[in-house]
């Protein structure tokens, strides 16, 4: 069915963000970033689902593609079949399906600089990935490479990592974005961090939160602007070894083109 044109093209309203999403206004693109960590101490540690904090690629390369379960596989009852998205070597946007082979490392045609997000598009019985999908480098041991970029945990059909890369072309603006915190410690609290590393720079605090308990959404009334190859992500550290914090966070990004006429 052929989408529905704007009505603010008849002279009406419509939000901005509306059309945005669904793709009306030119050059314009949206990403929603969300992250979990289950348990954050008293080192600092990225919000995305595998742990510790996140070690980015130095050059783009082919990546293995495994589960920790061999049900994850072409004629399995978990899952089947994944799309993977990054950036190439360039920092442009690039994304691939792929075949699964249960715990056998399948090796993405495209190489990779930057990986941000997999998803599950076919399953078998089960509905859902039956292990924990890895995408990494190194020796792939029971399903798990020695260098591991992204995961999905089992059951999620997707990635939770918050972390994204500006691409080379474009200019994000960080419009908003939600922590939740949560631990069954008493008297425990979170020190939450938004850093961004420019090109060729360092990562940079950019915003921070103390959480003990609880959910924070802030919009903010002038977004941050991040300009193109910039790291952006969510860290916390506990107070303490044994904080057991269990952290969420969300980034709400548009980027923008910076020439629409290349």
């Amino acid at each position: 069915m052929a989408e529905v044109s704007s009505i603010s093209r008849v002279g009406k309203t419509e939000p901005f963000f509306l059309q945005v999403a669904r793709g009306q206004v030119a050059y314009h693109k949206t990403i929603f970033k969300f992250g979990f960590n289950p348990d954050i101490d008293d080192q600092i540690e990225t919000v995305w689902s595998h742990g510790g904090l996140y070690s980015y690629l130095s050059n783009a390369a082919q990546l293995s593609i495994s589960s920790s379960s061999a049900n994850d596989t072409s004629n399995g009852t978990g899952a089947r079949t994944v799309s993977i998205f990054g950036l190439d070597a360039n920092y442009n946007e690039i994304d691939e399906d792929i075949t699964l082979s249960g715990q056998t490392a399948v090796t993405s045609t495209k190489s990779y600089l930057r990986i941000f997000r997999i998803t599950v598009r076919s399953a078998g019985s089960g509905g859902a990935n039956a292990g924990v999908i890895y995408a990494g480098t190194g020796t792939v041991t029971a399903g798990v490479p020695a260098n591991v970029y992204a995961t999905v945990e089992i059951g999620d059909n997707q990635t939770s990592m918050c972390l994204w890369t500006v691409p080379a072309g474009y200019t994000a603006f960080l419009v908003g974005t939600d922590v939740t915190v949560a631990t069954t410690q008493s008297n425990k609290y979170c020190k939450v961090s938004l850093v961004a590393r420019p090109f060729g720079e360092v990562f940079q605090v950019k915003d921070r939160f103390l959480r003990s308990e609880g959910v924070l959404s802030v919009r903010y009334v002038t977004p941050f602007r991040f300009n193109e190859k910039t790291d952006i992500e969510y860290r916390g550290i506990g107070d303490s070894a044994s904080a057991d914090i269990g952290m969420s966070a969300g980034l709400d990004l548009i980027y923008i083109k910076n020439d629409p006429l290349v």
